[in-house]
């Protein structure tokens, strides 16, 4: 499933929103006219959303198409400037960056900045150290890794680090449209209890964000089934076993057909902020800051991507 839009498909999307017209836009990137239109097709069946509408030979943006133009001026631009670093980047900096990064970002995240990072500077090699958050600060702490892609850690850390944010996200339940909850559009409340709850990883970060929220709530987690996969939660969570406590832009697809409901854990929010992380003292040559540069340009995608998908 994919989550992430390719970049070539959204300069297609740009440059005939800026046009008006599937001629104009294969002018400008000099390419046919029925690349432009498979472009924009495979991005709406992506996003399981109508972009645009076709009035005679012109075209007009849906409130979807709108959303996402918004985004994608400013992506594409932060997009270009990222490989513009990557290309003047000295033979000095190095061959070689070493990432860490949980399975979360691993699937979602990373797919895209690597592809556009080894368009942009293709000597380059890329080692990814999956890894649970403990892990990742490690490995950072041990000098394994360049950069890791974590959610905001415990102070005693955060002392250590330097933190580059990303974007921040909430966890929440999703739930197939026939659970008793999917109807309960504020949240399950008492009823949580009496629930299943599916969670991505075995006794990670995620267990305890979600521990820590049940005991400030003074509420019980209730049975918890955790899987290794943000794929087998969602497949879980579909078949009604119970509730997944995922972000939403994991499953901008399953939420845009209705195969799954997205509602609150509760009244108070459970936010996550994520960064990317690299040990203080340490300076980033200009490789390693044009590749957190793309993994901020993506992560905007990847939000924009998901409020498309659902809107």
């Amino acid at each position: 499933m994919k989550t992430i839009v390719d970049s070539r498909q959204l300069n297609a999307f740009a440059a005939l929103a800026r046009s008006g017209s599937f001629t104009q836009a294969a002018k400008r990137l000099s390419v046919t006219q029925s690349a432009v239109s498979h472009a924009i097709k495979a991005l709406e069946e992506d996003l399981s959303s109508r972009l645009v509408d076709r009035v005679g030979k012109r075209i007009q943006l849906t409130a979807s198409g709108k959303q996402l133009l918004v985004h994608a001026e400013n992506i594409l631009r932060e997009m270009q400037a990222a490989r513009a670093g990557i290309q003047t980047a000295t033979a000095s900096d190095g061959g070689r960056i070493r990432v860490g990064a949980g399975t979360t970002a691993c699937q979602y995240l990373l797919p895209s900045v690597i592809r556009e990072f080894q368009s942009g500077y293709p000597t380059c090699t890329i080692a990814l150290e999956p890894g649970g958050q403990s892990r990742l600060f490690e490995l950072l702490s041990g000098g394994h890794v360049d950069l890791a892609l974590v959610l905001s850690p415990a102070s005693a850390v955060l002392d250590d680090l330097i933190l580059v944010p990303l974007f921040e996200d909430e966890l929440r339940l999703l739930v197939s449209p026939q659970h008793p909850w999917a109807r309960l559009g504020g949240g399950p409340g008492p009823e949580l209890e009496k629930g299943t709850l599916i969670l991505c990883g075995r006794k990670g970060h995620c267990h305890g964000l979600v521990a820590d929220y049940f005991r400030q709530e003074k509420a019980s987690m209730g049975a918890v089934i955790e899987l290794g996969s943000v794929d087998a939660v969602k497949e879980m969570a579909k078949l009604g076993v119970g509730a997944a406590v995922l972000p939403p832009w994991t499953a901008g697809s399953e939420l845009a057909s209705g195969s799954l409901v997205s509602i609150p854990l509760g009244k108070r929010r459970l936010r996550r902020h994520w960064n990317v992380a690299y040990w203080k003292g340490r300076r980033l040559t200009r490789t390693q800051q044009a590749f957190v540069g793309l993994c901020d340009a993506s992560a905007k995608l990847l939000e924009a991507s998901a409020v498309a998908a659902v809107g």
